[in-house]
């Protein structure tokens, strides 16, 4: 067999992710729909794992499905670029220790901008209108303002995305 580029392995790895991911949205969306004795329809139950509870990506928080606000670790939010509306899984373990999982990605689309910065704050300045973008991922892609950068939204603009997640520096 012959040996595949390295691009086409990392988009077969990057399927098989988007299926496994998938997947589990599908399930979790199928328990909460026809129920399951090992889970509540509530999305917050105790688990031998802990309590874990599902909730929505804001751009800087989770908003859990029980109306609470959970941090979420702004070098997670940039390493697994994270898109205001993805659903979450939080689970917070007997020791108090959070763990996050994206089980749910909105459709999301790339557009292209250019990064500034406004009292302390960074924003990405699109054909579209500003994105706010988190310094965490700024620092990650050693980028700088003015650089032109690479962005994921929200596929749909009803969604009205304050936040973007940085793809790239260009």
């Amino acid at each position: 067999m012959a040996e595949l580029p390295d691009k086409q392995i990392k988009r077969l790895r990057a399927l098989i992710a988007e299926a496994e991911t998938s997947l589990a949205a599908a399930k979790e969306l199928l328990i909460s729909l026809v129920g399951d004795d090992s889970v509540s329809l509530d999305k917050v139950k105790d688990t031998s794992m802990g309590k874990v509870i599902e909730g929505v990506f804001d751009g800087q928080t989770m908003v859990g499905s029980d109306g609470k606000t959970y941090p979420v670790p702004a070098n997670y939010a940039s390493k697994s670029k994270l898109v205001q509306g993805d659903i979450l899984k939080l689970t917070i373990a007997d020791d108090g220790a959070f763990m996050y999982k994206q089980i749910g990605p909105i459709p999301r689309k790339q557009i292209v901008g250019v990064l500034n910065q406004k009292d302390g704050h960074y924003f990405v300045d699109t054909a579209e209108k500003k994105y706010r973008v988190l310094l965490a991922s700024v620092t990650y892609f050693k980028a700088k303002p003015g650089d032109q950068v690479s962005i994921n939204v929200p596929e749909d603009d009803s969604v009205n995305a304050e936040w973007a997640a940085l793809e790239a520096a260009l």
